[in-house]
């Protein structure tokens, strides 16, 4: 006797569609702060925030306020370990 689940039967407990015969490999997570931090361009590359923005703006120049604005291209050592948190892009 075959047991609940087993036989080509509709499981609704089964996470696998019952064309596919191979076994089911989890999902990767992505860092849940590298979300709201870093974003893939088109070709790969890490984009990020420049640093030294949040708060304090008054001791700083004109013209390093200006130059912080947007985002720019991280380096590639730092978008290496970066990459690793985002599997998906």
């Amino acid at each position: 006797m075959l047991a609940f689940g087993e036989g080509g039967r509709y499981n609704p407990g089964s996470r696998r569609p019952a064309s596919d015969s191979g076994p089911l490999m989890p999902k990767l997570k992505t860092k849940s702060s590298t979300k709201g931090r870093f974003r893939l361009t088109a070709t790969g590359k890490v984009r990020r925030h420049f640093a030294g923005k949040r708060h304090g703006m008054m001791k700083r120049t004109q013209k390093q306020i200006r130059n912080k604005r947007g985002t720019t291209i991280m380096a590639a050592a730092d978008a290496k370990i970066v990459t690793l948190f985002m599997p998906y892009g």
